[in-house]
């Protein structure tokens, strides 16, 4: 373990070194990149030293037990030894924890798509409810929520609703999310008070950075139309909406949220690359799940991930067997102790693939 922690070490001041390197730092594509290497590394070479300064206490207290002659530093150093040799088997399991290889998307924003599936109105919804959910949750994180495009249920709710989520390791948590949610209550549109089975699917999505993806614009035919909807006159009556399609794959991305023709634009750019760079990154997933026996945060669109059960209050997630009996609570927003205990069991069965 020392030694790939001191490999490690040596990484991180060579990346230092060429931080500071003035034809690097003309070059920002490299610049960025070196940059984030930079600080995915740091809470390794903390740990290293930590576990190095660890060590000496160790080594120390055991000279000190070898020569020392006095009772009473004899007792001292052996309590220090006890107390040293014990954190050094917890630092130890954490230490493997933070080797374990991340994914290289977790630092990145996230876009999120959720779709109104089974159950008509209900499932438009529900779909609502989610996004109220993820909202409340991102207000929690202090992450800022952008709506791009959405389509309203005729009884409320969404058809679908894509958003962007902005902050510090937004994709790294909601990546878990991705997948088909059920709910099981009586719907407001029901009058003989049945219950019904609905669903909605989620997908999240790393959101591409410029360096990411190569977008040639020349490949890209842009329209402009009147937006629909809420907004006022000059939303309606002006060009403001932008359609970009993307000729060579055929994505087409549509925004109509700005009033602004040049901000539209912007934004469908940036999802459009995201939807470029989401072809690239589902060969990875798939290559990931492949690798893996559980399906955690593999980003399968058809998989069944969480029941809502509003009879009785439980929320269970499918893919590790756990639930919560505070069904208010977790629509409200306090999702995240799901989300831990989802990165528990992938750091689990990451951990048991590299001792394997």
């Amino acid at each position: 373990m020392i030694d790939k922690l001191e490999s490690i070490y040596q990484r991180y001041q060579e990346i230092e070194s060429q931080m500071n390197d003035p034809q690097v730092t003309a070059d920002m594509k490299r610049y960025v990149k070196l940059s984030k290497d930079y600080k995915d590394l740091q809470p390794v070479v903390k740990a290293y030293k930590d576990y190095k300064a660890l060590l000496d206490t160790i080594s120390e207290c055991k000279e000190l037990l070898e020569n020392e002659k006095d009772p009473e530093l004899r007792e001292m150093a052996k309590e220090e030894l006890t107390a040293a040799s014990e954190r050094r088997e917890t630092m130890e399991e954490e230490i493997r924890i933070l080797l374990i290889p991340a994914d290289p998307q977790d630092s990145k924003n996230a876009v999120v798509e959720i779709r109104g599936g089974t159950g008509g109105d209900e499932a438009c919804i529900f779909a609502g409810d989610l996004f109220r959910m993820y909202t409340r949750f991102c207000e929690k994180k202090h992450w800022k929520v952008e709506i791009n495009d959405f389509n309203e249920g005729t009884s409320g709710g969404y058809k679908d609703i894509s958003f962007t989520v902005t902050g510090d390791g937004v994709y790294g948590l909601l990546k878990y999310e991705s997948g088909v949610h059920r709910v099981q209550r009586v719907p407001a549109t029901e009058t003989q008070g049945r219950i019904h089975t609905s669903a909605a699917g989620v997908v999240v999505l790393p959101e591409a950075e410029e360096f990411d993806v190569e977008l040639n614009m020349s490949d890209v035919r842009i329209d402009t139309f009147c937006a629909s909807g809420p907004g006022g006159q000059c939303v309606n009556t002006t060009y403001s909406a932008v359609r970009l399609t993307h000729i060579p794959t055929g994505i087409v991305v549509s925004m109509q949220d700005q009033k602004s023709q040049i901000k539209n634009k912007e934004k469908a750019i940036a999802i459009l690359r995201t939807r470029l760079y989401e072809r690239e990154y589902n060969k990875y997933m798939e290559e990931l799940s492949s690798k893996r026996k559980t399906m955690v945060a593999t980003g399968d669109r058809s998989e069944k991930v969480r029941t809502y059960n509003y009879p009785q209050s439980r929320v269970t997630d499918h893919r590790i067997g756990w639930s919560m009996h505070n069904l208010p609570a977790f629509m409200d927003g306090d999702i995240e102790e799901c989300i831990e205990a989802l990165q528990l069991a992938e750091n689990a069965e990451k951990l048991k693939a590299s001792v394997g």
